[in-house]
């Protein structure tokens, strides 16, 4: 449920206008900065060359940063590990420096060894105790967790300064290995009312800065020294300021549809301009438009990894190919995109493009800048003369969201009343737009049996297995009425003739009988909970203390967390179906399904959806993302049209 509370800006008049002015009144705590080092018992030992070496404090507590990553694969990156040795004698003493002076002969076993005891003692910790902790955090988040925006207590993201560590970046970065330092008061700019009450430091310090700016929407401010970049904490993205942004966004790439077309008919044109610069913005925005493509920004060399978008492409990142495959004029891309993520793909163009590719590849070498008349900055600057407002990620935005309505239209079966078969409609066209822009992750190293961990979760066999054969059906009326014993001969009989009808693998068979249990005792717990809510309820109604009131609140939200667990599985539940009775799932290991969801497609096409086809907007987004499109699942009925 909705708290009676919710800022409900969206029913405001004028709520998306930007006069430049972001608040009249701001008033927080400021940031929770990371605990103190806690030294290490002197039983605990770090080894030079063989022998046990006490460090100073500051030493020690980066050389834990290095033990506590012992294991992992950066360790052996000899990027990381110059990185970390740099850094970290610039923070011993004099004695210490002339004494370690070959990371090879350092030994962090001890150290390693005694923080992964440390965190198998935090798992093994009673239910009081971590109760404990709950509360201390529900405390926390109380006290410094929101603000006061113009009168309404608005949630903070990102309250918690992140500790001290070794920075690891993205993809081979160079960087990674290099000590991200404490910070501390001295470091922060806050951002406050002239008329609230600024927070205060920690006792013996000060700010570096309290400005009163409501020109911007950032609470707290900080120069990390890694990059050397600005860090802010704002607000949550369920937030008004971050909804208006969002409304704001997908209301620019809603207007494109109006004049994409002539901004096409433009494009196509300039392929055979006379001047080359013309051509090279034409080849970007066509690149742009079909592919999905990033714009790039221009970075300093050195400061981070080698990737590139569509303006910083270098002629080793394409192959062209006058014929491959059986297809005419393919370009062959190869490069790395955002967080390092591999972009490769072969496709197919217009004749006048392969002959644009070529003429911009002449007499250049693999390192060369493909589009060398070209930069995101100019290329940005011509769209919004074309459209205000108008970027490359407008235009990617816009093409997400137009493929994930017409998918949508496409695979979902309006006389099809099982809920789960339309989910799994929704995550197919959810997939071709993560497809379209690249939204991908690494692909975990041990997937096989990360698989076999989420078999264990789906559905009884799935309901769109249901909606195929008549035997599940059977099965969930059968099973409710049979002992254990009888159940168990039903269950390989009805294998038997399931393992005939889709000729699957009596593998994937007995995985999903295991599904059945994880699901049954699922709604099982949901039967308790609600069992415990309605006690707690009737114990309340005849004693009205705070404590009944929080013990039935309590059974309240576990019913909701536990629902939302059930609603992932069943989610989970159809993507598996399709596994195992149709498209095969491992062509999804390396799809990051939620970046699309989250930043690139306009909420009200899932919403009008949902509202369409009688969809629960839970099977769709989970409580963090209702939060953020509140204003959408309000705004719009099922008549919605991107």
């Amino acid at each position: 449920e909705e708290p009676e509370d919710k800022w409900k800006w969206w029913e405001e008049k004028d709520n998306a206008k930007d006069s430049g002015v972001k608040w009249k009144f701001l008033e927080h705590k400021g940031p929770v900065f990371a605990p103190p080092y806690e030294p290490l018992p002197k039983t605990v030992q770090f080894k030079y060359d063989g022998k046990p070496m006490k460090l100073s404090l500051e030493a020690e507590e980066v050389m834990t940063f290095y033990a506590k990553m012992l294991d992992h694969e950066y360790t052996s990156k000899n990027d990381f590990n110059k990185n970390f040795f740099g850094d970290w004698r610039k923070v011993m003493t004099k004695e210490e420096k002339s004494i370690i002076s070959d990371l090879g002969k350092c030994n962090f076993r001890d150290v390693c060894t005694y923080f992964q005891q440390k965190t198998e003692e935090r798992k093994a910790r009673s239910k009081a105790e971590k109760l404990e902790e709950k509360q201390k955090n529900e405390a926390l988040v109380e006290e410094f967790g929101f603000c006061d925006w113009d009168g309404h207590r608005e949630k903070i993201g990102n309250f918690r300064l992140e500790p001290p560590g070794l920075f690891r970046g993205r993809g081979n970065h160079p960087k990674m290995g290099k000590l991200k330092k404490r910070i501390i008061p001295e470091d922060i700019t806050i951002n406050c009312s002239k008329n609230s009450v600024a927070p205060k430091p920690p006792p013996g310090h000060k700010w570096k800065e309290v400005r009163h700016d409501n020109q911007v929407t950032w609470l707290v401010s900080w120069t990390e020294n890694i990059q050397n970049q600005n860090k802010y904490i704002m607000l949550n993205p369920s937030s008004r300021v971050k909804g208006e942004k969002d409304w704001q966004k997908y209301e620019i790439a809603r207007n494109l549809k109006t004049k994409v077309d002539r901004i096409r008919e433009d494009y196509m044109r300039d392929l055979k301009s006379s001047e080359m610069m013309i051509r090279q913005r034409a080849v970007a925005l066509y690149f742009i438009d079909k592919l999905a493509l990033r714009a790039g920004n221009e970075k300093e060399d050195g400061e981070s990894a080698d990737t590139v978008g569509c303006c910083s492409l270098r002629c080793e990142h394409i192959k062209l190919h006058k014929q491959l495959d059986g297809k005419d004029f393919i370009v062959e891309f190869d490069f790395l995109g955002k967080d390092s993520i591999r972009y490769y793909n072969k496709v197919p163009v217009l004749k006048q493009v392969f002959k644009n590719l070529v003429l911009f590849t002449e007499n250049k070498e693999g390192g060369d800048d493909l589009f060398d008349r070209l930069n995101t900055s100019t290329l940005n600057k011509y769209l919004n003369s074309l459209m205000e407002g108008l970027t490359a990620k407008v235009f990617r935005t816009y093409n997400a969201s137009i493929t994930l309505q017409n998918q949508l239209l496409e695979l979902t079966d309006p006389d099809d009343e099982n809920v789960s078969s339309k989910i799994l409609s929704y995550n197919r066209a959810n997939r071709a737009v993560a497809v379209l822009c690249n939204h991908q992750r690494a692909a975990p190293k041990n997937f096989s049996e990360q698989m076999g961990r989420m078999n264990d979760k789906v559905e009884l066999w799935s309901a769109v297995l249901a909606s195929k054969t008549q035997y599940l059906i059977r099965l969930r009326n059968v099973a409710s009425l049979m002992g254990s014993f009888l159940l168990i001969t039903y269950v390989w009989f009805m294998l038997y003739l399931i393992l005939l009808r889709f000729s699957t693998t009596l593998v994937d068979m007995l995985q999903m009988v295991g599904m059945c249990i994880k699901i049954e005792k699922k709604q099982a717990d949901i039967r308790d909970a609600k069992q415990e809510a309605k006690s707690a309820k009737s114990d309340y109604k005849h004693n009205k203390s705070e404590g009944k009131r929080k013990l039935y609140e309590a059974k309240k939200k576990k019913i909701e967390r536990l629902q939302e667990q059930l609603i992932k599985l069943e989610v989970q539940a159809t993507d598996k179906a399709s596994l195992v009775f149709g498209k095969t799932t491992e062509e999804n290991k390396e799809i990051a399904l939620g970046t699309s969801k989250l930043n690139y497609l306009d909420p009200r096409i899932t919403v009008a959806w949902c509202k369409k086809y009688a969809i629960p907007i839970e099977k769709c987004y989970n409580k963090t993302q209702r939060d953020k499109f509140a204003w959408a699942i309000a705004m719009v009925d099922e008549s919605y049209v991107f």
